[in-house]
């Protein structure tokens, strides 16, 4: 080959991040060839020729045609830019490449391509911007584009709003040394239920309601109140958000930290005040009453007809086109609202039936989507507890105790629509309702049995997503404390029986790059996004999170913590939390439109059925699974355990 096309090759990123022994070692398996103006490298549907093409001299058009079979061009390709990457993976090709005047490309074997990526980290990481920036840019157009209908009327797109737009300004504020009958009287004054207390640079301290005044003045029959400042009385624990977040992030809060009032702050300062009625305003499908409404009920009967109105808020959030990582927060957050509720009327219950309050404490404890903050419709149950040991009370005793409040609690979640899970990894199983202590023991045998018992990875692929959600949290912080001293003294087999058995599935491709379904049976022709792509995100991101002492469950919030500490690259990390995103859009859409229909949501769905673009996003989420299998194998598989 002449110099000039090596130097050229040299120029060209990503090649110009490789060895120059490994570009010469290339040019013995490229190609050149040239295409006469107007001619066509190859057409939309074609199949894949397993190829990059990198361009010498000339320009070429990117041909698109919908439906109806009308071309449109969507873009260009010149000197010194490469097309035809999508299709490294198989397949057919989603666009046309049309020369628009002589193109003269080295033609580059994807084998080749291939190989690089897994052999030369900067060249890899050039290919994964490369398709992370194709698919959010298909992502976005899918979600623009989509319409759904939401079950209540929808009249602005509120997760696009920021606080600064709905926020109540200017606040009234006090200072910490004003007195209680100074602030009272402002409160009359201006006929409102809250005071942000500030210091002298306006930064909010602290926040006083009529309900302060009246349990810590009026209820304890406070005689000298005229000497009772601010300072003494003031909530300390409020809750402030930025003046630059979005609705989303304010109906978090809300739910969450079960405030009625939000201090907007902007570089510290406030700035505006935000309440749950101006929230309720401000989203005319009220759904935020369901705070209100969880709360008050008394019963289990009250608290069904609550189940269904989370499915309403879902639809609602999708119908706004919220982003999917808020959806699920917000989603998990009142699914855990209802879950507390339950847990609660269940121990009042027990008083009632004579068994007395719980006789130590304990935690109820979530597993699975829930406990990974995952769930959009509701799903089934996965739910532990975890309670203290106690030297002077029969374990028996309070054993029994908990399993006689488990079973109450899981009937009461399955009345509100979180059906009994059917394997039995219930708080009401025995063998999920277990002292702190025993916990610990049977971690330690699990962890030290992988290596030849399976049933022991299948419970610690349970268990390793657990999420406290009610009473005692420290109870499940010290199992999971425990849980990583254990795994540091057995990491290599820990990781390694973990990694065989996620690899022992792949995703669902073929090996010419187009989609896997099922063969036979109700669900032929589709494919279940949740057991065959999104479960393998699951499994390696927590192997991965695992590995570097990680203790959130989330799989966005353990990427996220990955990228931080190095355990994941960063430009594999964006990758693969936008092809987790990615499908788990095509989930809950899919599963909602079923649940329109009056079918159940499954998660499958048929590729068959989708627009072009939504095939080509989806398939590169599958290619970003199947790297984060070799990238997991390659990483945690020792080879002397595996003889």
């Amino acid at each position: 080959m002449p110099k000039e096309k090596k130097e050229f090759l040299r120029t060209v990123p990503p090649f110009s991040l490789l060895p120059s022994e490994v570009i010469d070692g290339l040019l013995l398996k490229i190609k050149v060839k040239t295409f006469p103006a107007g001619a066509y490298v190859f057409r939309q549907g074609e199949e894949s020729l397993d190829t990059l093409f990198l361009i010498l001299s000339g320009s070429a058009e990117v041909v698109a045609i919908n439906d109806k079979g009308d071309e449109t061009v969507v873009g260009f390709r010149s000197e010194e830019e490469f097309f035809g990457e999508t299709g490294l993976t198989g397949g057919q090709y989603s666009a046309t490449i049309r020369a628009k005047e002589e193109l003269t490309c080295l033609l580059i074997p994807g084998e080749e391509i291939e190989e690089l990526i897994g052999r030369h980290n900067n060249f890899a990481g050039y290919v994964t911007e490369l398709l992370l920036e194709r698919m959010r840019s298909l992502y976005e157009e899918i979600i623009h584009e989509q319409s759904f209908d939401a079950n209540s009327r929808v009249e602005t797109p509120l997760f696009r709003k920021r606080i600064s737009d709905i926020m109540s300004t200017p606040v009234v504020t006090c200072r910490v040394d004003d007195s209680v009958v100074s602030v009272s009287k402002l409160m009359e004054h201006k006929k409102i239920s809250a005071v942000f207390v500030v210091d002298n640079e306006s930064r909010p301290v602290g926040v006083i309601t009529t309900a302060d005044l009246v349990h810590k003045i009026i209820a304890r029959s406070v005689t000298d109140y005229l000497n009772v400042t601010a300072g003494m009385i003031m909530n300390t624990k409020l809750v402030s958000i930025p003046s630059k977040a979005f609705f989303a992030e304010a109906l978090l809060a809300v739910s969450k930290y079960q405030t009625k009032h939000l201090a907007v702050t902007s570089r510290e300062k406030l700035v505006g005040i935000v309440t749950v009625a101006d929230l309720i305003k401000t989203r005319s499908t009220g759904t935020l009453t369901l705070i209100h409404d969880i709360e008050s009920q008394q019963d289990i009967e009250g608290l069904t007809a609550i189940g269904t109105e989370t499915d309403n808020l879902l639809n609602a959030l999708v119908a706004e086109k919220a982003p999917v990582q808020e959806i699920l927060m917000i989603i998990s957050e009142f699914h855990e609202r209802l879950t507390r509720k339950v847990v609660q009327l269940c121990e009042q219950e027990m008083v009632k039936m004579g068994y007395g309050p719980p006789p130590v404490e304990y935690c109820w404890v979530n597993m699975g989507s829930a406990g990974r903050k995952e769930q959009t419709a509701r799903t089934d149950q996965d739910n532990m507890i975890i309670f203290k040991d106690h030297e002077s009370i029969d374990l028996d005793y309070i054993q029994g105790y908990f399993l006689k409040l488990a079973i109450m609690v899981n009937e009461g979640l399955d009345r509100c629509g979180f059906a009994k899970c059917p394997g039995n990894v219930m708080a009401s199983n025995p063998q999920w309702c277990k002292s702190l202590g025993e916990w610990e023991e049977l971690c330690e045998v699990w962890i030290g049995t992988v290596a030849k018992d399976p049933q022991a990875i299948r419970q610690l692929t349970i268990l390793l997503d657990f999420r406290p959600v009610y009473g005692n949290k420290k109870l499940a912080d010290s199992l999971w404390k425990n849980i990583i001293k254990l795994y540091n003294n057995n990491s290599s087999a820990v990781t390694h029986f973990l990694t065989q058995d996620d690899l022992s599935a792949r995703v669902p491709v073929t090996m010419w790059g187009g989609f896997s379904t099922v063969k036979t049976g109700p669900h032929k022709d589709e494919i279940n996004l949740k057991n065959s792509a999104c479960v393998h995100i699951v499994n390696c991101i927590r192997i991965f999170a695992l590995n570097s002492g990680i203790t959130e469950t989330s799989t966005f919030r353990r990427i996220a913590e990955l990228r931080k500490r190095g355990g994941l690259k960063s430009d594999e990390a964006d990758f693969i939390e936008a092809s987790f995103e990615t499908l788990m859009m095509f989930r809950v859409r899919e599963n909602l439109k079923k649940v329109k229909r009056g079918e159940k949501a499954d998660n499958y769905i048929n590729p068959a059925h989708l627009r072009k673009q939504e095939r080509e996003i989806l398939k590169g989420a599958f290619t970003a699974v199947n790297r984060l299998q070799k990238l997991t194998g390659s990483t945690f598989t020792v080879v002397w355990l595996s003889k």
